[in-house]
């Protein structure tokens, strides 16, 4: 926990280090004035009333008045000051948590659920800023509320104050072991939550499958096993809490009969006025208090260690593809790809091996193969969005891990088959890459892209907000809107992945040709199926089981009767017979 704390300080900033110090000191400041009106009530009783003495009786609770409002005044402007602190450290930790996950790799991506990580960023984020709003004044207040009123309650009547002594140990000793206990369950039921929040977060992002395969009922039946998981780690905490509970009560209510007790009879033989027994009665909750709050402050300071242990995880997290120091620095991406013995595992799985081909800049490659056997993994290396394990790619003669990251992607243009829109206008997502770019030249891609004819009719035209996932369009629409987007930063390497599998044969055509005409020079590195998406390419690669089984033109491909003949026979219609 103390690594947590030291942590936590040091993402505060440092001229917010001091006001939150003068925080603190006010907080055990104002846990000493407690300790004003017991005492002025002891003179009350023995000075005013005992003695039948009025004349002290309208300064004594003036005194007390403006102790009173004092107190609270003070008070205020420490919890005004630390609340502030708490959300400007949640901020900052916020940007640069927010920073990271820009910049990690898609292996952390792989390796991590976004549930899991929107916990992170939300409740446990917001357990940091609990302990540096309330946490940590509380325990100052009680510590220093407990020492004060044993240092003045030994003043007045050390014997008494020893009987006290004796049990405050106990409390103690009971804190501690729930504290024990309680660690373990915490984690568990923050695990429970991050559970929770995958579940549903998954289901809102699959809603159309879940919708599609009538599978509502079991989706529910899903989320609410982990709810209930959930549910059950909270109850097992209080019932826990519980259990320790009727101890401390029982100790603290006794604590108060012994006070009376003992007092009367040292009243009895004059060791005790009647006002410093009524001290003694007014202070007690001030050392049992204490301890009951610890240990609903241990159950917050687990949450609060439990959930920043999980977001230190994430502050700590470095990518494991990042710019080199030896980095090249680029003007200009011309375009020309080689693979040069190019081998792939993901963890100890081979994906691809011995892979060598080049492409020269303006040139056209096609990649095309059975489901798995690799593809997609080709254009992941070129923008290195992993590392190879074996081999060099090379960008315009340089190995892409010697390429600065910003401007090795900045130079790759990538529309996909799965298609991800923002929750903004069509204008908005096609100016994603290259916000530059005029509305004129954001509707001559859109055109470029076959999308200009179904934008125009939406309702506000570009101007219409299409949702998240461009919800409201087809899957079509979106491959086309997806293209439009990866045209507008005008790459150097354009990069389509299955982009046009969902639009019908008449806008394929209607997209090949405007590619041939755009108004700036790109390496295109197509992934296809569709034998008409990669004919005119000036390489065609076959890849099966991770290598290049077969490569060459389209005519040179037809001639060898392979996987490449395979799938034109099919999509041609021609009988199984004549493509053997």
């Amino acid at each position: 926990m103390r690594e947590q704390i030291k942590w936590l300080w040091a993402n505060m900033d440092k001229k917010l280090h001091g006001r939150h110090i003068l925080a603190l000191v006010i907080s055990a400041v104002t846990s000493g004035m407690l300790l004003v009106n017991p005492a002025l009530s002891q003179k009350l009783i023995d000075d005013v009333i005992v003695a039948k003495n009025p004349d002290p009786l309208i300064g004594i609770l003036m005194i007390m008045l403006v102790a009173k409002l004092l107190r609270e005044g003070l008070r205020y402007f420490m919890v005004i000051t630390l609340e502030k602190d708490a959300q400007s450290v949640v901020y900052n930790l916020r940007c640069k948590l927010f920073r990271r996950l820009q910049y990690n790799d898609m292996r952390f991506f792989d390796q991590h659920r976004a549930g899991d990580l929107m916990t992170r960023m939300s409740a446990d984020l917001d357990w940091c800023r609990h302990f540096v709003s309330y946490i940590d004044y509380r325990i100052v207040d009680c510590v220093c509320t407990f020492l004060f009123t044993m240092i003045y309650l030994f003043c007045v009547n050390w014997k008494l104050t020893m009987l006290l002594v004796v049990i405050t140990p106990v409390l103690m000793m009971i804190t501690k072991l729930y504290s024990a206990h309680v660690r373990p369950r915490f984690i568990a039921m923050r695990d429970r939550l991050s559970e929770m929040n995958a579940a549903a977060q998954e289901n809102i992002a699959g809603n159309r499958v879940v919708k599609a395969f009538a599978r509502e009922e079991y989706e529910k039946e899903r989320f609410d096993e982990r709810n209930q998981a959930f549910l059950d780690s909270n109850l097992r905490i209080n019932k826990l809490w519980l259990s320790f509970y009727p101890f401390i009560e029982l100790l603290a209510n006794a604590m108060m009969l012994i006070t009376i007790f003992v007092g009367g009879i040292f009243i009895i033989k004059g060791e005790l006025t009647p006002g410093q027994l009524s001290v003694f009665t007014g202070l007690s909750w001030a050392l049992s208090n204490p301890m009951r709050e610890l240990g609903n402050l241990l159950n917050d300071l687990q949450r609060f260690s439990t959930s920043a242990h999980k977001v230190m995880e994430l502050y700590y997290v470095s990518p494991r593809i990042s710019d080199s120091s030896d980095a090249v620095d680029h003007d200009h991406m011309r375009g020309k790809i080689e693979f040069k013995n190019v081998s792939f595992k993901y963890d100890s799985q081979t994906v691809l091996e011995d892979v060598s081909f080049t492409v020269q800049p303006g040139q056209t490659v096609a990649v095309m193969g059975p489901t798995g056997s690799g593809k997609t993994t080709l254009i992941q290396l070129l923008a290195r969005f992993y590392d190879v394990t074996d081999g060099t790619v090379l960008v315009d003669d340089c190995d892409v891990r010697k390429w600065k990251l910003q401007q090795l992607r900045g130079g790759i243009g990538t529309a996909t088959q799965e298609v991800f829109l923002f929750s903004d206008t069509v204008e908005g997502n096609v100016a994603f890459g290259n916000q530059d770019l005029s509305v004129e030249e954001v509707k001559d891609f859109a055109r470029r892209a076959a999308a200009d004819e179904f934008v125009s009719k939406l309702s506000e035209g570009y101007d219409t907000i299409i949702g998240e996932r461009g919800v409201g369009l087809s899957g079509g629409q979106r491959q086309r809107i997806a293209l439009a987007r990866a045209l507008a930063v005008k790459p150097s390497i354009l990069v389509m992945d299955d982009t046009t599998s969902a639009v019908d044969l008449e806008t394929e055509q209607y997209i090949q040709n405007q590619l041939r005409s755009l108004p700036f020079e790109t390496t295109k590195f197509i992934i296809a199926q569709r034998i008409s998406s990669m004919r005119d390419a000036d390489l065609i690669l076959v890849i099966k089981d991770g290598k290049i089984a077969e490569r060459g033109t389209h005519e040179e491909l037809l001639a060898n009767h392979g996987y490449y003949w395979q799938t034109y026979a099919l999509q041609n219609d021609i009988p199984t017979e004549e493509a053997k």
